[in-house]
């Protein structure tokens, strides 16, 4: 059984998208101080890691090719933000501020990709178990940034 080249696209899109997310945040946990930050930006990238191989398998259940590498837009976006953080007054309210919108980002990408009638059941539970996830941690992110 193979999906359908649309539902491919868009799986191997989100495995872009987590790949990112991955590295953004092992850097983010890399450049804070704080150490509840540093903590929560390592079980992001640990969480994201997780869920990239999760995909990866799905994918080649089904006969696709998975993406291996991040996108070029996103290592752009790592190094604006490395400058960014770098002349902004509070680097931790900077790096939740980014959080906040990716996961938002994230959890629309997901709730696209969960909408359409052909995804398989198998699919759409690993997706929607990690879409309950990215939600959480937006959650906890909105928290911390209030504190910060």
């Amino acid at each position: 059984m193979s999906y359908p080249e649309e539902i491919a696209e868009k799986l191997n899109r989100l495995l872009e998208k987590n790949i990112d997310a991955e590295k953004g945040y092992r850097f983010s946990s890399e450049n804070v101080k704080d150490p509840q930050l540093k903590a929560f930006f390592a079980e992001r990238a640990e969480e994201r890691y997780d869920f990239i191989h999760q995909l990866r398998t799905e994918i080649r259940n089904f006969g696709e090719a998975p993406k291996e590498e991040s996108s070029i837009a996103g290592d752009a976006h790592r190094t604006w933000m490395n400058l960014k953080t770098a002349f902004s007054p509070n680097k931790a309210q900077t790096t939740l501020e980014e959080a906040v919108r990716g996961e938002k980002a994230a959890v629309e990408e997901y709730e696209e990709v969960l909408d359409n009638p052909e995804l398989p059941a198998s699919t759409a539970n690993i997706l929607l178990k990690q879409k309950n996830a990215i939600v959480a941690a937006l959650n906890k992110v909105k928290s911390l940034k209030l504190q910060a």
